[in-house]
């Protein structure tokens, strides 16, 4: 697992040990940031279930101004933050070791955010409790790109309900990104 682009392009990454992270493979996070590319440069990002922190981190080496990380898991945790510290990138991350649920409440005086990404466990319907919690949140706005990493049959056929529309969605063989929006 590496950086693929930007500053620290090449850099390798840490993941945590075990299975309870699911890091997101090269191939598709290349994908992913060429599609986001011109979202990226003095953006707030905001990584849910970031895990090891590689979205982030790709985020901050592409031009991000800010990444907000939130992952429970001691483990993932400190993965983040020695991830962090080897990409030189502490001083524009703030890391919230919390349940997304407190995390999101914790930043009501937040700046709106220009992209979340969120990668919950699949299958759970964890995204749609976490679109719920957003919709209403003074730092997520009209213009805020909201991108869901989940299983090829979840369906998220409820989000016009919450307020949002999909305004795109990648397809990969194993998982898909969908990309949503204030309606």
């Amino acid at each position: 697992m590496r950086v693929i682009a930007g500053n620290n392009r090449g850099l390798n990454l840490q993941a945590p040990e075990g299975m309870d992270t699911r890091p997101t493979t090269d191939r598709i996070k290349e994908t992913l940031f060429n599609m986001i590319a011109f979202d990226l440069p003095d953006a707030n990002f905001l990584d849910l279930f970031a895990g090891s922190g590689q979205i982030g981190i790709e985020a901050l080496s592409r031009g991000a101004k800010e990444a907000v990380f939130v992952e429970k898991d001691k483990k993932a945790y400190d993965c983040i933050e020695k991830n962090l510290i080897k990409a030189k990138l502490t001083d524009k991350a703030t890391v919230l070791k919390t349940d997304i649920s407190m995390a999101l409440n914790n930043l009501n005086n937040h700046e709106s955010f220009d992209i979340v990404f969120m990668d919950p466990p699949y299958d759970k319907l964890i995204e749609k409790q976490v679109l719920e919690q957003l919709k209403d949140k003074s730092y997520i706005d009209d213009y805020t790109l909201i991108i869901v990493e989940a299983s090829l049959n979840t369906s998220f056929d409820y989000v016009t309900d919450l307020g949002y529309e999909i305004t795109k969605e990648k397809i990969y063989k194993t998982n898909k990104h969908i990309f949503l929006k204030k309606a």
